[in-house]
């Protein structure tokens, strides 16, 4: 019987000369090809790299080829790679998805945009009965090389459908990778290791962080993303391998989990709450490096989990049971959650609704006395 993911001997597209691509060049010059570049500008030169280099590489979606997307993260593909390779589909998320089904079995290696997450559920069929379930149900005879673009979370007062956070319904789904970056240097790296990866892949862009980080503690944005060194990116190819977190603050005594927007309010909340905090971007719901995770737990004794989307069966309420399993023996304090409210995305009270950084520290010194939240 076929294997859900393949084998990871097939996976090809880690260049051996950037081996420590995890870790952010915060010292390389601009005359070795780095420059600051926002996380819109990093998707798009991840795109525009991978089509250069490998033509059976396209992009596709609502408004993607010669607008070049609603917040233009494919701005002039189409311009350079022809109508072919970039091109505007119907509005229409499940025919979008199926395409490209059809065309990954076919050998190509198809980038499509779902223009906001919200918009993701008529694709949902197509991507958890086909692309996820097409290796083992073919007994590896075809796979799915897809990625599944969109732009996901709240910050750009969207409201209710323009806002969400849907990353547990597709971590379920054995088959499927999920893949959310925090920073444009992560942006650019994981989007290449997707495109590479032999497997569907669902890509999602807190686009609250397209334009540029911001001051975690006072909720508002820092303008531009150039004075930040997970800015500084290689104007060159490079992969960031998908399934390895990352420690983005060292500390000794809890354990912050967190992705995507939440990583800059986790650190917000780290430095602000007297706590000496370890925080660890996950990079890659799945698969998960739950190495990195049981390491951190077993050292700080505690552990906070941080997340957007609603906490009822979030992806948090996983990472519980995961650490609960594995660091039983070594937690001095319940597992602590700070998610998003139960209810409908509330765009009355959006910066309510978000997990801010006085909630985790909230959190952070309840565990430290050893209460549950």
């Amino acid at each position: 019987m076929s294997e859900a993911y393949s084998p990871a001997d097939q996976h090809d597209g880690i260049d051996p000369d950037m081996a420590d691509a995890t870790e952010t060049p915060a010292s390389i010059s601009e005359g070795t090809g780095v420059v600051p570049m926002n996380m819109i500008q990093a998707l798009n030169s991840a795109l525009a790299v991978k089509m250069t280099e490998d033509p059976n590489v396209l992009s596709f979606g609502e408004d993607t080829g010669f607008f070049g997307g609603v917040f233009r993260v494919t701005d002039q593909l189409q311009q350079k790679h022809g109508l072919t390779r970039s091109f505007d589909a119907p509005i229409n998320e499940s025919g979008i998805v199926g395409a490209a089904i059809g065309m990954a079995a076919y050998g190509l290696r198809p980038v499509v945009e779902i223009q906001f997450a919200d918009y993701i559920y008529p694709a949902y069929d197509q991507i958890v009965s086909e692309a996820a379930k097409m290796r083992y149900r073919s007994g590896g005879q075809f796979s799915t090389p897809i990625v599944v673009r969109s732009p996901y979370g709240g910050g750009i007062f969207g409201g209710q459908t323009h806002s969400q956070s849907p990353e547990s319904l597709f971590t379920h789904i054995a088959g499927l990778k999920v893949v959310v970056p925090s920073n444009p240097y992560d942006a650019k790296g994981l989007l290449t290791a997707a495109i590479e990866d032999d497997d569907p892949v669902i890509f999602f862009e807190p686009k609250r962080l397209y334009n540029g980080p911001f001051d975690g503690w006072h909720q508002k944005p820092i303008s531009p993303w150039k004075s930040q060194p997970e800015a500084q990116v290689p104007t060159e190819k490079y992969v960031v391998p998908i399934g390895e977190a990352k420690i983005v603050r060292e500390g000794s005594d809890v354990t912050i989990l967190a992705w995507g927007t939440m990583v800059w309010v986790s650190l917000a909340a780290a430095e602000h709450a007297g706590v000496d905090a370890e925080v660890i971007d996950l990079r890659t719901l799945v698969p998960l490096d739950i190495a990195t995770i049981e390491a951190s737990v077993k050292k700080t004794g505690r552990c906070v989990i941080v997340h957007e989307a609603p906490k009822t069966s979030g992806y948090g309420a996983e990472l519980s049971a995961l650490v609960q399993e594995r660091c039983f023996y070594h937690l001095e304090a319940p597992i602590g959650r700070v998610c998003g409210w139960d209810t409908p995305y509330p765009h009355a009270f959006e910066w309510e609704y978000f997990p801010g950084p006085e909630r985790v520290a909230t959190a952070l010194k309840a565990v430290m006395t050893g209460g549950a939240r």
